[in-house]
């Protein structure tokens, strides 16, 4: 399992954000990082799209120990991904995230369902079904 990163597949990631992808929105003003921001992974190396933001870590003391091995702080956001050319998701620390440095689209098969658009830097966010 990696670092930081550890994969979470797709039917606990959507049941972790239920309602739906949106209940970061208001976390993501203290986070340095926004939901459809293009990022990069500074230890891991891979592209992803932000999904999700939570304001403090949100996952196990179980999953924290056995992934985060770098002891990232828990008290910092905490994103969500979709990582580019992967079909699972990943939880990821502030402090080991980047602006991309070409925030090109993100093939994942969620984007879709999750985004209406990239316009070029930045994903858009479907809007709720009213």
């Amino acid at each position: 399992m990696l670092e930081e990163d550890g994969g979470l597949d797709r039917a606990s990631t959507l049941e972790h954000s239920a309602p739906g992808w949106r209940h970061g929105l208001s976390n993501e003003r203290r986070a340095r990082f926004e939901m459809g921001q293009v990022v990069d992974h500074q230890i891991f190396g891979y592209r992803g799209v932000i999904y999700d933001v939570d304001p403090t870590f949100q996952q196990s003391e179980e999953w924290y120990e056995t992934v985060a091995r770098s002891r990232p702080p828990k008290d910092r956001p905490w994103y969500h991904v979709l990582p580019d050319g992967a079909a699972h998701t990943t939880y990821v620390a502030e402090r080991n995230l980047e602006p991309a440095t070409e925030p090109t689209p993100v093939h994942h098969p969620l984007v879709e369902e999750i985004f209406e658009g990239f316009d070029g830097t930045m994903y858009h966010l479907r809007r709720a079904a009213d």
